[in-house]
C-alpha cells in the first residue's frame, strides 16, 4: 500500500488505536508514544501490508499489542531509578484536563459505571485486554487471536473466563440495575 492509501485506512483507525494505548500504558503521554511509535512501525511496513481476516485495524492492533509488551519488557530489564520505584503511578486525567470522548460510537471509559469499572478493572491484564478488544472494539475471536497470537480457542475459554468473572464481581442484582443487555459472540 503506498502512503496516501496508509493515511486514508490507518489513520481512520486512529482513536480506536489511541483507546487501546490508553488501556495498556494507563498514562496519556505513554499511549501517545505507543500510539505514534505503532504507526511509525505501520507506515514502515505499509508496502508489505496483505489483506489478510482482520484487516488494517487488526494488522494496528497487533503492532500495537507488539510495540507495548517490547517497551513493557525492557522497562522490566533497565535499572529502575529510587525516584521512579516510589513515585505514584497516574492512572487517570489530571484535575482541570478533560476526558478524551472517543469516537467508538462515543464510548467513554470515564462515563462508565463505577461498579462495572470495578469489576473489568479487578481482571488481570490479559483477560482486561481480552475483554476491552472484544466488549469495546468489536472484535470478532479470529481477529483478537491473530492480534495476539493465540489459538482461536484460548481467545474464547479466556473470554468466557473474563465474562464470567465480571458477571459474578457484579451479581444479578447489580447487572439488572445496570441494564446491561447480553451481546452475542461473535465466531467469525
Amino acid at each position: 500500500m503506498d502512503r496516501a492509501q496508509f493515511e486514508r485506512l490507518a489513520l481512520e483507525h486512529l482513536d480506536a488505536v489511541h483507546r487501546m494505548a490508553l488501556r495498556l500504558a494507563r498514562r496519556p503521554e505513554d499511549a501517545a508514544d505507543l500510539v505514534q511509535e505503532t504507526y511509525l512501525r505501520a507506515l514502515r511496513a505499509s508496502k508489505n501490508f496483505e489483506e489478510r481476516g482482520g484487516g488494517v485495524r487488526s494488522w494496528l492492533f497487533t503492532i500495537l499489542h507488539n510495540v507495548f509488551y517490547t517497551q513493557a519488557k525492557r522497562r522490566s530489564l533497565a535499572p529502575t531509578l529510587v525516584g521512579e520505584f516510589f513515585a505514584e503511578r497516574d492512572t487517570g486525567p489530571q484535575p482541570g484536563e478533560s476526558s478524551p470522548a472517543w469516537d467508538l460510537k462515543s464510548f467513554d471509559w470515564e462515563q462508565v459505571d463505577e461498579r462495572l469499572k470495578a469489576a473489568v478493572e479487578s481482571l488481570d491484564e490479559e483477560h482486561q485486554l481480552m475483554l476491552l478488544l472484544w466488549g469495546v472494539e468489536g472484535l470478532k475471536y479470529r481477529e483478537i487471536a491473530q492480534i495476539l497470537g493465540i489459538p482461536i480457542g484460548t481467545v474464547m475459554s479466556r473470554l468466557h473466563r473474563a465474562r464470567k468473572h465480571v458477571v459474578e464481581a457484579l451479581g444479578q442484582e447489580t447487572i439488572a440495575d445496570l441494564g446491561t443487555p447480553t451481546r452475542e459472540a461473535s465466531h467469525d
